[in-house]
């Protein structure tokens, strides 16, 4: 959700550019279960407009409504929302409202981190309490300890009785697409919509650049036999969709030095038997755990046809890998969605 985040921070900074006041609305509990889960955040702006959301659109009015006492007096304070009566979701929202500042000095921070993948750590106070003012605030910490308040009239001395609701910010799920072709183009649209950070590599002959690639956050011309990947961990995902056997072997090959937890290949299932037989021939000593993490032809098989339904397909498989998910319909699920 760091990409949420950043999101709020950039339209708060507009906002105080054009002298506009903002509040940040925070889910900081919850009993029962909900839309969205604690940790969810909005933004809302002196003239009542809002950035985020911290449920299926059912909540916010509500919030934007009482966030105004917080323009006026500028105390933080602590709201319930019970959605057994009013919603499907059958659970007791406790959401934090402050005012929300940030100076140069924060963006600097941030955008630091944003930029070396670094986690961002957020410490929230409060109460459990139907509609509480007090001192109440939030507090961000970053990996080189720095700490921010995000209200001048929060003291990190006030906590007291307060319960103390702490989140750690990834930095945002990581895609490397190898390819330059249009359906290249529509997967790097369908996994931006996600906040996801994406690079694009094509093929130096046939570059492309920044604006070919609607969302992308690199895009660079390279060859299997030079590229050097940096950052591969464990929240990173790499799709290979070159349309060219030869590259897409070369590619793995190269990655084989590195761990990805999801390599996607694009291509026919007749060539994975070819694949993995070649893959032996050059890396003798190739891993089981390599070749596992390699999903060829990559996405789910739920009928995709379009370039645009392939995409969701690869993002769906990705999704359901990374979180360690057998893909199923929610239908025949009992109990709850999420643990």
């Amino acid at each position: 959700m760091i990409h949420e985040l950043k999101n709020i921070i950039n339209q708060a900074f507009i906002n105080q550019q054009k002298g506009l006041k903002n509040v940040l609305a925070t889910v900081v509990h919850l009993e029962g279960s909900s839309y969205r889960k604690p940790g969810v955040r909005m933004l809302i702006s002196e003239d009542f407009n809002s950035v985020g959301a911290v449920s299926g659109g059912c909540v916010e009015k509500e919030i934007i409504h009482r966030s105004k006492s917080v323009f006026s007096d500028n105390k933080p304070k602590i709201i319930t929302y019970d959605g057994r009566y009013k919603l499907g979701c059958e659970g007791v929202l406790y959401i934090l409202i402050e005012p929300f500042f940030i100076n140069s000095n924060f963006i600097t921070h941030f955008s630091g981190a944003i930029l070396e993948r670094e986690t961002v750590k957020i410490e929230s106070n409060f109460i459990k309490n139907n509609e509480a003012f007090g001192h109440f605030g939030s507090v961000v910490t970053f990996e080189n300890k720095k700490q921010f308040v995000f209200s001048e009239t929060f003291n990190l001395q006030d906590k007291n009785e307060a319960n103390i609701f702490s989140q750690i910010l990834q930095p945002s799920f990581k895609l490397i697409i190898i390819g330059g072709e249009h359906d290249a183009v529509k997967l790097c649209k369908v996994a931006s919509n996600l906040g996801w950070e994406i690079d694009v590599i094509t093929s130096v002959k046939n570059s492309k650049q920044i604006k070919d690639f609607p969302g992308a956050n690199s895009v660079k011309g390279d060859s299997p036999e030079k590229i050097q990947f940096n950052s591969i961990e464990e929240n990173t995902a790499i799709v290979i969709m070159n349309h060219s056997y030869v590259q897409d072997l070369k590619y793995t090959i190269k990655l084989s030095e590195y761990k990805p937890k999801y390599i996607g290949i694009l291509g026919a299932p007749n060539r994975r038997e070819r694949l993995f037989n070649e893959l032996f021939e050059f890396i003798p000593d190739i891993s089981d755990e390599f070749l596992d993490n390699i999903y060829t032809p990559a996405g789910l098989h739920i009928g995709a046809q379009t370039p645009e339904e392939i995409a969701v397909s690869i993002v769906a498989e990705i999704l359901s890998v990374i979180r360690k998910k057998e893909p199923f319909s929610l239908r025949n699920l009992t109990g709850k969605i999420h643990n």
